[in-house]
Order: structure tokens, then sequence, then C-alpha cells
């Protein structure tokens, strides 16, 4: 490989999040959605040029930027974006509240397809909107969606909108052709306009093809609004940039009018220089970066089929955020999450966060060098063993008590 993501580069210290949320000396952070790489090389160069000049003024997002965009997702994914589509902001996460604001008014219903990132769940509520649940269906190790319910509610006259994850956090599936025209139809059908977050699309691993929902047909591209970043697959999150793509004008008039009104219409220097830097050359790395990503993947399941077959691990499609069904235990989730933060050290998310749909699973962030990786699996090994056996000595202990 050109570019080394075993290089272990500490991030203890820097402000991070993910690593210095928590002080306690020795936890290993394998929760939140961002990666333990460095950048493509060619941010970090255009980064370290724009810092050299030592002005950071209010930023105007120039032609460049749009053209970097559009140029991206035609040459990869063969979407053809018009460049008045698009409304630049600080987050998918502030673009997803905006949407919501924008296009709803409370009392309305959002459909959400769970387990799911848990911050659909907060944007729909602070909204004063109603969540309304489409439960995937887990079977043989993986995920669908099941129509038929998904049909029934999009019927209700008061929801709105159905909020797409595409691919799927936390489950981890790249939604087919097949399956994403069975969505838009049914949702055309009942006038819900689909919200597609598509924060993950670069990050979608052999055998398997991101979609954009939008390209699909004309229909759906002018009932639907897309939400995009780089901020995923080049670990630019920190850099607070991202995009709204609108095609229809009423739809994107109101949006804009939210996005100022939530005062999230500004963006840092930083941010459009490393979106344009990272979306003209950065695929090289990126090609690297998803080879790397699968192979930590295929040696997390390999690890488990050899030590922890009892804990299956559902088949990834895309993300670099590993779902792992702990049912087993006949434990809460979130217990499970304590006690291996306790007993190990080791920081994950429990699935009970993205909905009751995710009770019972933990899902693990496996962008880390490949020795940070054997680490936490080495001690997620110990702890839910050792919960296994504490499991076990419970169940001895009420059934001699029941003999009694």
């Amino acid at each position: 490989m050109k570019y080394d993501f075993d290089e272990i580069i500490s991030r203890r210290n820097s402000n991070s999040y993910k690593w210095d949320a928590v002080m306690e000396e020795g936890v290993l952070p394998m929760w939140v959605a961002d990666m333990d790489f460095r950048t493509a090389p060619a941010v970090v160069e255009v980064l370290r040029k724009r810092m050299d000049h030592g002005i950071f003024g209010y930023t105007k997002v120039p032609p460049v930027y749009y053209d970097a965009i559009i140029n991206w997702f035609t040459r990869r994914h063969g979407w053809q974006i018009d460049r008045d589509w698009i409304i630049y902001t600080s987050g998918v996460v502030p673009a997803l509240s905006a949407i919501i604001k924008a296009l709803t008014v409370p009392g309305d219903r959002v459909l959400v397809q769970t387990p799911v990132y848990n911050c659909f769940f907060s944007s729909i509520r602070n909204n004063g909107c109603e969540i309304v649940a489409n439960p995937l269906v887990y079977t043989n190790g993986t995920y669908r969606i099941d129509f038929d319910d998904l049909a029934r509610k999009a019927t209700d006259p008061k929801v709105r909108l159905l909020l797409l994850c595409n691919p799927h956090n936390p489950v981890g599936r790249v939604w087919t052709r097949a399956e994403l025209m069975c969505i838009g139809e049914i949702c055309l059908r009942n006038d819900v306009l689909v919200v597609a977050d598509e924060i993950h699309c670069e990050l979608v691993y052999s055998g398997h093809t991101y979609i954009p929902f939008a390209s699909i047909s004309d229909d759906f591209r002018n009932r639907s609004v897309t939400c995009t970043s780089p901020s995923k697959a080049f670990n630019l999150a920190g850099l607070q940039i991202a995009n709204i793509f609108a095609a229809d004008e009423s739809v994107r008039v109101k949006i804009d009018k939210a996005i100022n009104l939530n005062e999230v219409c500004d963006v840092n220097p930083f941010g459009v220089e490393a979106l344009v830097a990272a979306y003209n050359d950065g695929e090289e790395w990126l090609k690297e970066l998803k080879c790397y990503l699968s192979d930590n993947y295929l040696y997390m399941r390999t690890f488990f089929n050899k030590y922890l077959p009892q804990f299956p691990v559902v088949k990834l499609e895309g993300t670099y955020l590993v779902w792992v069904d702990c049912s087993v235990l006949n434990r809460s989730s979130k217990e499970i999450a304590e006690l291996l933060l306790k007993a190990e050290k080791l920081w994950i998310n429990e699935g009970s966060m993205y909905g009751e749909a995710g009770e019972g699973f933990i899902r693990i962030n496996i962008a880390c060098p490949r020795q940070i990786l054997i680490d936490g699996l080495n001690r997620l090994k110990r702890g839910l063993k050792e919960i296994s056996l504490c499991y076990c000595r419970d169940r001895q202990i009420l059934l001699h008590d029941t003999i009694e």
C-alpha cells in the first residue's frame, strides 16, 4: 500500500471527542464514528497552506467547491447534480434538523427504519414531530425492510417524511436499487418526501454498490432531499462541512430559510478547502482506505468465528461500524456496554441507543490501525466471556433456588 494505515497516532490530549471524553487511563474507545487514521495527504497539504496564510475570516464558498462536488458524484456514481441544488451547511445532523423544520409542522410524523442513527430521533423530537418506526427485520445475519409495514404506516396522512439511511448506520446495509425503488414508490403513492442521509456513501465494499436515491428517477429526485459530506470517508468531522441536494426549487427555498433560521448557514475556511482537496485529489487514498477497512472487518469476523461464535457478526456491506448480536447474554445492551467499560476499559455503543430494535446488540467502530483493533477484540473476548460466565452462574443459582 502507498498509504500507511497501520501507523498508530496518539489522539490523547488533542481535544478528541472520541479519545478525551473519558480521561481514565487505559480506556480504548471504539464507539463514535470517526477514524483513527490521518486523512488523505492531499487534504493535509492544502490545509497546511491555508493555515500558513494566517487569516481566518468569514468564508465565501467559491465556484471550485461546487465543481468538486458535481464532478465527484458524476465520476463515481453517475449522478449529475445541478449546482443550484446544492446548499452547504456545517454538518449532516444540522442539515437534517433544518430539513425537518422546513418541511413539517409540530405534530407531524416522520418515518424511520430502526435500529437507526440515534440523532434521527433527536432531530425529529426537537422539531415537535412524532417518530414512527418501520423496524427492519433481522434474519440470516443481515437486515431487510418490512415493506408491508412501511406501506401501511406511510398511508397515515400525518406522516410527512421518511428519513432514509443509505448506507445504513448501524446495521451496515447498502440498499439495492430494487429496495430503493420499492421505498420510493411507497412514498410517492402517499406523498411522503424522502430525506436521504447518505453520509457513508463512499464506504461501500466489494459486491455492493451505493446508489443515490435521487438518481433513480425524476420523480424520486423531485420528491427527495439528500444529505452528504466527505466527513466519514475522509475523517473530516471536526471541520464541519456538509451539503444538502434539493432539486425541487420550492423545497429548496424552504430548506434554505430554515438553514438561516437555525444559524447553520456559515462554514469555516478549512472545511471548504478540505472538501475540494478530498474530492479532487483524494480518490487513490480512499481506495486504499476501503481495502484496509474491509480487511479489518474480515479479521474481526475470523476472530469471532474462532473465539466468540455464539455472538453473530452482522454482515457489513458499508460503513466501518460493525453490528454484533449479543442477545445470547439475555442482558440489556446498555448493561453489556457498561460491563465492558468497567471490566475491560472498552468503550463501545449499546444497541438500544438506536431504538428498541437495537436491544441486545452492540456497535463497534473498526476504523483504526490493526493493532488497535486486535487490542479491542481481545478486550471484547475477555469481557463477553466474563459476562457469559456471570449469566451462567446466575442461571445456576436461579435453577437451584427453583429446585429447592
